[in-house]
C-alpha cells in the first residue's frame, strides 16, 4: 500500500512541473507577440513623429517707428513777479492765488499822493511857460513898432541929408542910423525871447507827460493772461519802484503762464540729428493717466559740454488748466518711422546687421534660411529692407536649435500680440 502511495506522489509532481512549463512558455510566447505588434505600430507611426512642430507666423506689413522716452517737468511758457514802476501803498488789490486774468486786467491800485503834487506843480509849469510865450510875442510886436518908426526916421534924414548937403548934421544922421541898428536888434532879440518861451514849453509838457506816465503806473494791470500763483502784498503794504538797483523792491503778484506748458527735455547727442521742429509727439502724464498732443518748438542748437545732450522744448496746450506746473511727463520723440514696410517678429530673426537670418517654411514644409538686412526696429517688430522675402511667407519664431535647412517641420501658427511674444 505504501508504494502504490508513493509512485502515485511521483506520477502527481510530474504533472504539476509539465503544466509549469507550458504555461511559461504560453506567456513567453504572448509577450514575444505583443512586443512584436508595439514594435510594429512603432514603425508605422515613426515618421510623423519625426517631424518637429514648430511656431510660426506670417510676414506681414507694418508701421514701425523708433522713439526715445525721456521725462521732463512742466513750467508755465512764461512766469513773471509783476512789479511796481513807481512807490507807493496799496490802495487796492484785486486777485488772489489762483484767479485767472485776461491781459490788461487790473491787478492792483497804488496810492501816491505826491505825484498828484507833481503833476499839479507839471501843469503850473506848462501855464507859466505859455504865458511867458505870451509876453515875449507882445515884445516882438513892440520891438517891430519901435524899429519901423526908427528906421522911417533915419530913412527920411538921409534924404534930406543927400538932397541938401550940409542942411543936416553927419551927426544926426549917424544918430538916427544907430537907433534904426538898435532897434533892429531889439526885434531880433525879442524873436530869439520867443524862441525860449516856445523850448520852455516844451520842456514843461515833457516834464508833464512824464508825470503822467508815471502815474499810470500807479495801476498795475496783467501783462499777459495767466493764473495768479504767489501773492507778495495786500492793502497798505509800501511797494517800492521795482528797479534794477533795488533789489529789496517786493513784487505784488507772481503771474504764471499754464494755457500753454514747456517740456525741458534733454535730447542725448546721438540722437539730436534725429530731432525736427515742428515734430508731434505724446505726452504722457502718469499723475492724471492721460496722454496729451505736444509739439517740438525749439531747440537750443548746441550740445551741453557738460551732459553731451541738447536742450529741446515741447510745447503742450493746456486750455482747460488740467495741467499743472511742476508735473511730470514721459514724452515719446519718435526718431525714425517707417510706414506699411515689410516686417517680422523679433524672435523671428537670428543674428544681426548684415549676417541676419530668418528660417521661413516652404510650401513642402521644408525650412528654407533666408538672408535678410534689417531696418527699423520696435520691441516687438523688426523691418525687413532687403531679402528674399514676402507678404505671406511663413517664419519661424523663438528657439531654431536642432534645425537647419532643409529640416522638415509642421507650423503652427501664432497669434502675435505685444503682451505675449512667442517663446521656443
Amino acid at each position: 500500500m505504501k508504494k502504490v502511495s508513493g509512485q502515485e506522489e511521483c506520477n502527481g509532481s510530474v504533472v504539476r512541473r509539465d503544466r509549469f512549463l507550458v504555461t511559461a512558455v504560453l506567456l513567453f510566447l504572448a509577450a514575444s507577440i505583443t512586443s512584436c505588434a508595439g514594435n510594429g505600430g512603432a514603425e508605422t507611426s515613426g515618421p510623423a513623429a519625426d517631424v518637429p512642430v514648430v511656431p510660426a507666423v506670417k510676414v506681414g506689413r507694418a508701421d514701425l517707428s523708433n522713439g526715445l522716452v525721456l521725462t521732463a517737468e512742466f513750467i508755465p511758457f512764461q512766469e513773471i513777479d509783476v512789479m511796481a514802476k513807481v512807490s507807493g501803498y496799496i490802495r487796492e488789490i484785486k486777485v488772489d492765488i489762483g484767479d485767472r486774468v485776461h491781459e490788461g486786467q487790473l491787478l492792483a491800485t497804488l496810492e501816491i499822493p505826491e505825484m498828484q503834487d507833481d503833476l499839479a506843480r507839471a501843469g503850473a509849469a506848462v501855464e507859466e511857460a505859455d504865458a511867458e510865450l505870451a509876453t515875449a510875442r507882445d515884445e516882438l510886436r513892440r520891438a517891430e513898432s519901435a524899429r519901423d518908426i526908427a528906421h522911417l526916421s533915419y530913412s527920411r534924414i538921409l534924404d534930406v541929408s543927400k538932397r541938401e548937403p550940409g542942411l543936416v548934421p553927419q551927426e544926426e544922421v549917424d544918430e538916427a542910423n544907430s537907433r534904426d541898428l538898435v532897434a533892429e536888434a531889439q526885434v531880433s532879440a525879442a524873436k530869439s525871447r520867443i524862441t525860449a518861451a516856445a523850448q520852455h514849453i516844451r520842456v514843461a509838457q515833457a516834464e508833464q507827460a512824464r508825470l503822467k506816465t508815471l502815474f499810470q503806473y500807479a495801476v498795475i494791470t496783467a501783462p499777459f493772461a495767466g493764473v495768479i500763483t504767489k501773492r507778495y502784498a495786500n492793502t497798505g503794504s509800501l511797494i517800492q519802484a521795482g528797479t534794477s538797483s533795488q533789489t529789496q523792491a517786493m513784487p505784488v503778484v507772481r503771474l504764471s503762464e499754464n494755457g500753454l506748458l514747456r517740456l525741458d527735455l534733454p535730447v542725448p547727442e546721438s540722437d539730436v540729428p534725429l530731432i525736427h521742429l515742428g515734430e508731434q509727439v505724446d505726452v504722457k502724464v502718469t499723475a492724471l493717466n492721460r496722454t496729451f498732443p505736444g509739439k517740438v518748438a525749439r531747440f537750443a542748437d548746441e550740445v551741453d559740454e557738460s551732459t553731451r545732450t541738447m536742450k529741446t522744448e515741447v510745447d503742450v496746450p493746456n486750455p482747460d488748466l488740467v495741467l499743472v506746473p511742476g508735473m511730470y511727463a514721459e514724452v515719446d520723440l519718435i526718431t525714425n518711422q517707417r510706414r506699411n514696410v515689410i516686417s517680422v517678429p523679433v524672435e523671428a530673426v537670428e543674428g544681426a546687421g548684415d549676417s541676419a537670418t530668418v528660417y521661413a517654411v516652404q510650401s513642402s514644409g521644408a525650412i528654407r534660411v533666408v538672408p535678410i538686412r534689417l531696418g527699423v526696429e520696435t520691441a516687438r517688430l523688426v523691418e525687413v529692407r532687403a531679402g528674399d522675402l514676402k507678404e505671406g511667407d511663413t517664419v519661424i519664431v523663438g528657439s531654431r536649435a536642432g534645425l537647419k535647412a532643409g529640416t522638415k517641420v509642421q507650423p503652427k501658427l501664432m497669434n502675435l500680440s505685444p503682451d505675449s511674444p512667442p517663446k521656443g
